[in-house]
């Protein structure tokens, strides 16, 4: 199994989620992005329990991926929700901010 995402589902993904044609570094790609690279490396945890060193770079893309989403949701909450939904993953900054 490859620890990073390979260019043919890099590109996959940021049509899915890109807003025009030539936009490729919206938050939304950003996000779906980060997302299947923290999937795979949850997947590889499942195999590799002692693996302390990838564990970092995943609590890291965790990082860059929840200040995404805040980013988003200040900036649109139609576009944060609609993302989350596509994507299958919970709603942690819109429950904070009330």
């Amino acid at each position: 199994m490859q620890l990073a995402i390979g260019a043919p589902e890099k590109k996959e993904l940021i049509q899915k989620y890109q807003i025009h044609p030539q936009d490729t570094g919206s938050p939304e790609a950003q996000v779906a992005i980060l997302t299947a690279r923290i999937r795979q490396l949850t997947e590889h945890f499942q195999t590799h329990r002692k693996d302390y060193h990838s564990r970092h770079g995943l609590f890291r893309l965790v990082g860059k991926q929840r200040r995404l989403l805040r980013y988003l949701y200040k900036k649109d909450v139609t576009r944060y929700y609609r993302l989350i939904n596509q994507l299958e993953i919970r709603d942690t900054i819109g429950l904070k901010t009330n």
